[in-house]
């Protein structure tokens, strides 16, 4: 039977995975397309597809690229395994995910009638920010930037921290408008998005020189916890911020 073959449109079109990511995982050998046409046009197969969906779960479930290839790559990768893995992974997650809702929703009830007696408990059902400040206070916990974050937000209301979210949305969703449309990292508009992303950082919680914001856009490449955050806002976003985050500090090098 003659297997149906997609060229880079129609793949992109069938996943919403952008064209210019498809020739950038053709590019670095993640994604390489199962044959091309005489005119050299990719053509993906069945299997490309099956290769495509495992890379994008690694993304959302935070991997670099480099990490999943490797996955991938591995003579020992089985493909079952892996699903039946992700799958578990995924009910975990949906099951915490209906805590979060619901701790959402009490809230929701709270600011709808504020004469009701709240149950404070439910407000915090589903999330646990000690998780994570252990682990900061142990990595940077003597750092100048972990003081000054720390004494900075303790004073913060929750209308900051609304604040805070929805400039922080902005500035992720700005940059994956800017990454949809083929826009390269190195860009001047990249760049501003990038300076936009330090300045927030250095209003809200700790002084951050271009220096020091090159320096994170290392550790969002590195340390999958961070791309899971920022690829929320758009698959494949972290890699690209991280880029013009660099870029930003060669323009700005003071």
């Amino acid at each position: 039977m003659k297997r149906q073959l997609y060229r880079v449109s129609e793949l992109a079109q069938l996943t919403g995975v952008s064209v210019r990511t498809l020739h950038y995982y053709d590019e670095i050998r993640l994604l390489v397309p199962r044959a091309r046409t005489d005119a050299g046009y990719r053509l993906y197969d069945g299997d490309d597809l099956l290769r495509l969906q495992q890379i994008m779960i690694g993304r959302e479930q935070g991997l670099a690229l480099e990490e999943i290839r490797r996955s991938l790559d591995d003579p020992n990768f089985d493909a079952k395994r892996a699903l039946l893995a992700q799958r578990q992974q995924l009910q975990q997650r949906a099951q915490e995910t209906s805590r979060m809702i619901r701790a959402i929703d009490a809230a929701l009830s709270l600011l709808d009638d504020e004469r009701q007696e709240p149950d404070m408990t439910q407000l915090f059902d589903g999330f646990d920010p000690t998780r994570h400040e252990a682990e900061a206070r142990a990595r940077w916990g003597e750092t100048d930037a972990y003081k000054e974050s720390a004494q900075r937000t303790k004073r913060y209301s929750t209308d900051d921290w609304r604040q805070i979210k929805e400039e922080q949305a902005a500035i992720y969703g700005a940059a994956f408008t800017l990454l949809q449309a083929g826009t390269e990292p190195q860009a001047p508009e990249a760049m501003d998005v990038a300076e936009r992303h330090r300045l927030a950082i250095d209003r809200w919680f700790y002084p951050c020189s271009v220096a020091l914001h090159a320096g994170l856009a290392d550790l969002y490449d590195a340390d999958s916890r961070f791309a899971e955050n920022i690829d929320r806002f758009g698959a494949g976003l972290t890699p690209f911020l991280a880029a013009a985050i660099r870029a930003n500090a060669r323009r700005r090098p003071t």
